[in-house]
């Protein structure tokens, strides 16, 4: 029985076979938008979820803060009002795991003949576990050089592939501001961070190195920044409450003066940029939605005139004795198979569509089964709902009435 109602809704649409085309551009339209929009917008998220990922779990990263001297406000960073004891305190508080302070700055690096410009960050051991960075190759400097303040230094992704190119670096010597340094490891790639900054062009050397022999300091024992790594999401607030206060008493900052130092929750501001990419890959995939919608009213309308227009062929079939139920399931097979075959036309070209994106734009794109079988259950159940009402419409026409239509 179904399969001689699938031979006449095939029959029936192959009979107009633009009009069908017409019919289920819309649906292909709209689903190869929820697709291809669904794609770009997970791609997004996985995006900074791996840039959330390489910041490190549970970071708040202390700066140096404004100053007053001789009645002269300096904002923020204008003095390293922040130091290494500061640093050695906090590791000492309740919650917290790992304390890292740093000394940042920029330098010109040759190697050979080739030279490079990046970012050259003074930390101590402790920095690789508080921002969970690996080495692809070679060791990490050790305490004896932290306090000996050898000239040994781990390259990021980028700096090695710009002063080595396919060569090894580890063992090999290059020249920072001019001074000799050795080159231990090469650290795994980070990637982006969440401001588009190449987390990978970096170098780092051990803190008293930096602050000695590189870029010198007026303050001995002075940092522009600490990272602090808390022993678990649930200990963030108390861990921020006892910093706070820790620094304000070893500061002697009284009530109501301001404070020379600023406490950024980096885990917050990550999980509110993530929340923001998924609030848009949501409205980008209801946006897309929209193309169902009209999908399906087209749908509609085109199976109207189309009863309109079989009135007389559906009198002929209900006088030869054709039920009302077989009538309402050859115009709905009509809508389900046009929705069905306009679906997966989408589909093809949703998926073609968010490769194409993927190979030009170098933009993250997620296909997943979930969003396919979701945009594909939607345009089904929008073709069966929309074409309920003209096939209910040709069900219950009055055979004697459709007979004499002309």
């Amino acid at each position: 029985m179904i399969t001689t109602l699938l031979g006449q809704a095939w029959h029936a649409m192959g009979a107009n076979k633009m009009r069908t085309f017409l019919t289920m551009l819309g649906m292909v339209i709209g689903v190869s938008a929820v697709v291809l929009m669904t794609a770009i917008g997970q791609g997004a998220q996985l995006a900074v979820k791996e840039s959330i990922n390489s910041m490190g779990a549970n970071l708040f990263i202390v700066l140096s803060g404004s100053t007053t001297s001789g009645g002269v406000r300096m904002g923020g960073g204008a003095a390293p009002t922040l130091t290494v004891a500061d640093a050695d305190a906090i590791a000492e508080l309740p919650g917290v795991r790992a304390v890292a302070p740093i000394h940042p700055g920029t330098a010109q690096v040759v190697y050979g003949s080739n030279n490079w410009s990046t970012s050259v960050y003074g930390v101590t051991p402790g920095y690789l576990d508080v921002r969970n960075w690996n080495l692809a190759a070679g060791t990490p400097f050790a305490d004896s050089d932290l306090r000996s303040a050898t000239r040994v230094a781990l390259l990021g992704q980028t700096v090695a592939q710009s002063l080595f190119g396919d060569e090894d670096p580890v063992g090999k010597s290059l020249r920072i501001r001019n001074s000799p340094f050795v080159v231990l490891g090469v650290l795994s790639a980070k990637g982006q961070s969440l401001d588009g900054r190449d987390q990978d062009d970096t170098i780092l050397i051990p803190l008293t190195t930096a602050q000695r022999k590189v870029y010198g300091t007026q303050f001995q024992g002075s940092v522009r920044l600490i990272n602090v790594q808390a022993a678990s999401a649930e200990s963030m607030d108390s861990v921020e409450q006892g910093m706070t206060a820790l620094l304000h008493q070893r500061h002697r900052i009284r009530e109501g003066q301001d404070a020379d130092f600023f406490v950024r929750n980096l885990t917050a501001l990550a999980d509110s940029a993530a929340e923001t990419t998924r609030v848009m890959s949501l409205l980008l995939g209801a946006i897309a939605s929209v193309s169902l919608l009209v999908g399906g009213i087209g749908i509609m309308n085109i199976m109207l005139v189309s009863v309109t227009e079989r009135t007389r062929e559906i009198g002929i079939r209900m006088a030869i004795g054709a039920r009302e139920r077989d009538i309402l399931m050859q115009f709905l097979l009509e809508a389900i198979i046009i929705s069905v075959v306009g679906c997966l036309i989408g589909l093809a070209l949703g998926v073609g569509g968010a490769l194409l994106v993927n190979m030009l734009a170098k933009t993250a794109v997620v296909i997943s089964g979930s969003s396919v079988l979701i945009a594909f259950g939607v345009a089904a159940a929008v073709g069966i709902f929309f074409g309920f009402y003209p096939a209910r419409k040709a069900a219950r026409l009055d055979p004697i009435e459709a007979l004499r239509y002309q």
